[in-house]
């Protein structure tokens, strides 16, 4: 049975400022406090060993992964399908604005969080597949293993979200914490919720 330890990225100043990053190649990097997060997540890991550690390919994932394998000697593989939902026209744009533009969208996304989208960007049911296909895929590959997953809050609240039997539509309840590690056992053998 893989052992997960799922981990969101470093703070960036887009999360301070509440601008949505999804998968905008305009996102910065880890700010200062999100690479002091990072670090301090380094030293709570140490005794902890992985065989292997694998990242979304956004920088801020990116950033993240690295310092931690760096002292590790292991090499950081980049998976894409582990990248945040696609927020299409949203990414870039401050919570203020997309409320003001996109008044019904965003009620549409509350009233159907697994189907509806921002415009030009990715359903939660969207994201599921291609995330939790690279999850398997990953403990396929590591089987009876501990491996290191860092991406991104909403793809990973959906594996935290089949791993506990929660319904996908309370995805937004679960994203975790800026670098804070979460250990799951194992995936379901099927997808639910989908």
């Amino acid at each position: 049975m893989t052992r997960f330890w799922l981990v969101r990225h470093g703070q960036t100043d887009w999360n301070v400022s509440g601008r949505w990053q999804g998968q905008s190649p305009s996102a910065p990097g880890l700010n200062d406090s999100g690479l002091a997060q990072a670090q301090a997540l380094r030293e709570q890991l140490r005794g902890l060993h992985f065989s292997a550690i694998y990242s979304s390919d956004l920088l801020r994932a990116r950033q993240t992964a690295a310092l931690i394998a760096e002292p590790r000697g292991l090499a950081v593989t980049l998976e894409p399908r582990l990248r945040e939902i696609h927020l299409g026209d949203w990414e870039g744009l401050l919570s203020a604005e997309i409320l003001a533009r996109y008044p019904h969208e965003l009620e549409e996304r509350q009233r159907d969080p697994l189907h509806a989208r921002a415009p030009g960007g990715e359903t939660v049911a969207g994201l599921a597949l291609r995330v939790l296909a690279a999850a398997q895929e990953i403990a396929a590959h590591q089987p009876d293993a501990q491996v290191l997953i860092v991406a991104h809050g909403v793809a990973l609240a959906v594996i935290l979200c089949q791993a506990a039997g929660v319904p996908l539509a309370e995805v937004y309840q679960h994203i975790p914490d800026h670098a804070r590690p979460v250990c799951i056992q194992q995936l379901p053998a099927a997808f639910r919720n989908l």
